[in-house]
């Protein structure tokens, strides 16, 4: 069964920066399609960052481009998820999903429903 497990969330100030990591284990990560998502109180989860297997594709929204990176180490089985400039609005816990992407495409998915396997999440609070 495939586990996965964030770390790195915190209570910092605005302006500053975070690397959250998700541990996998379970079946073969090198082959998984990686997200980050995020969910505030009362919100809808959101799409964060996505990255590709094989190729390494990544994908951002606007709300993070330029501050946030997301990037896999294969050889420890984690994802990352850099975040700098940190924004209250940013303030969510944070979800690390992965997808066994069909017949090996390397598409980024950026739907919370193209993913099948999800960790527990990580607070992220950033005060103003």
């Amino acid at each position: 069964q495939v586990q996965l497990v964030e770390s790195g969330g915190g209570l910092v100030q605005a302006g500053v920066s975070l690397r959250l990591a998700c541990a996998v284990s379970g079946g073969t990560f090198s082959t998984y399609a990686m997200g980050w998502f995020r969910q505030a109180p009362g919100k809808e989860r959101e799409f964060v960052s996505a990255i590709s297997w094989s190729d390494s594709r990544t994908y951002y929204p606007d709300s993070v481009k330029g501050r946030f990176t997301i990037s896999r180490d294969n050889a420890k089985n984690t994802v990352y998820l850099q975040m700098n400039s940190l924004k209250p609005e940013d303030t969510a816990v944070y979800y690390c999903a992965a997808k066994i992407p069909p017949h090996g495409r390397t598409y980024v998915y950026t739907k919370s429903y193209d993913y099948t396997y999800w960790g527990q999440g990580t607070q992220v609070t950033v005060s103003s």
